[in-house]
C-alpha cells in the first residue's frame, strides 16, 4: 500500500482534504510528501490507524476528535469528546474581551464553561497582565485545559464547579462564557458531528425551552461578581440577540449591545455593570 492508493481509497468514502490530513497524521508524512512520493509504501501500522480513522469519520465523527487537536488563533489545542471543538465565531468573543480590558492596568477575567481552554488561554497570552480564573463543571474539560495551559504557556487558575459557585465572594473586572445555548430538540443537534461533542456544552437540555437557561442564569447572577463598571461578554444562538440584551438590561447592565460574527450574523452580546 502506498500513500497515493491510500488516499484514492479514502476519497471513495470521505471528502478529499480530510483524507490527506488524516493520511498526514497516521504517517507523519507532509503534504509536500505526498505531491513529491505518492509511491512511498505505508507500513502496516500506519495503515491501520488510517484505515480506522477513515471509517470513523465515514460514520461522522469530528476529524478534531480522531487527531485530538485543532487550531485556533494560530495556536494548537488538544480537544476530545469531554469537549467542545473550537469554532472560528468564538475569535469574536476574544476580540470583543481585549477591547473592553484595553486600559486596564492588572485585570481579572472570569471564564465561564472554559470547555478546552481556548477563550481563557488566548486571553491569558494576548492579554499578560490579566489574572485569569477558569471554571467548568465537567472535570475531564478541566484536565484538557489545564494540559493545553501548560504546553501553551498560560497561567491560569482553573476550578471545578458550577457556573459561579467556586468564586463565591469575588469580582472581576470582566466575565466572558461560551455557554450551551442550542435549544433542546433543536435538529441542528443531530447534524454535523455534534451528536459526538458533549450534550452538556450545547443544550441547558430544557425541553420545550429556547436555548437561554444557561445565558439567564448566568446574566442574572454576574453582577454579584463584578467589580463597578465591569463587562459581562457572552457568545449565544444566531436568533437570542435581542433577548439577551434584554436580559442584561433588566439585570443593570447598561450599553446592552450584540455584535455580529465575520458572516454577519449576532454572535456576542454584553453589557457593562
Amino acid at each position: 500500500m502506498t500513500l497515493f492508493s491510500a488516499l484514492t481509497a479514502a476519497r471513495q468514502k470521505i471528502d478529499r482534504l480530510d483524507a490527506r490530513l488524516l493520511l498526514q497524521y497516521a504517517t507523519g508524512c507532509s503534504h509536500a510528501d505526498l505531491l513529491a512520493r505518492p509511491e512511498t509504501p505505508v507500513i502496516a501500522p500506519a495503515y491501520a490507524q488510517f484505515a480506522k480513522w477513515v471509517e470513523r469519520r465515514a460514520a461522522g465523527e469530528p476529524l478534531a476528535y480522531l487527531v485530538g487537536e485543532v487550531e485556533f488563533r494560530g495556536r494548537v489545542f488538544q480537544v476530545a469528546p469531554e469537549v467542545l471543538i473550537p469554532r472560528p465565531e468564538t475569535e469574536v468573543l476574544i476580540e470583543l474581551a481585549l477591547e473592553k480590558l484595553r486600559g486596564l492596568a492588572a485585570p481579572k477575567i472570569l471564564d465561564l464553561g472554559t470547555g478546552s481552554g481556548i477563550v481563557a488561554i488566548s486571553l491569558a497570552l494576548e492579554c499578560p497582565a490579566a489574572t485569569l480564573v477558569a471554571v467548568d463543571v465537567e472535570k475531564g474539560a478541566i484536565s484538557i485545559a489545564r494540559n493545553n495551559a501548560g504546553r501553551l504557556g498560560a497561567a491560569i487558575d482553573f476550578r471545578y464547579g458550577d457556573w459561579f459557585a467556586p468564586v463565591a465572594g469575588e469580582r472581576f473586572d470582566l466575565i466572558v462564557s461560551n455557554p450551551p445555548y442550542v435549544a433542546e430538540g433543536d435538529p441542528h443537534l443531530a447534524l454535523n458531528g455534534l451528536p459526538f461533542e458533549p450534550r452538556i456544552a450545547l443544550t441547558d437540555g430544557d425541553t420545550g425551552g429556547n436555548g437561554l437557561a444557561c445565558i439567564r442564569h448566568i446574566v442574572a447572577a454576574a453582577p454579584a461578581y463584578l467589580k463597578p463598571s465591569g463587562w459581562l461578554l457572552f457568545e449565544h444562538g444566531y436568533d437570542q440577540g435581542a433577548a439577551s440584551r434584554n436580559l442584561l438590561t433588566t439585570a443593570g447592565f447598561k450599553s446592552a449591545f450584540t455584535h455580529p460574527d465575520l458572516a454577519g450574523i449576532d454572535r456576542v452580546s454584553g453589557g457593562q455593570l
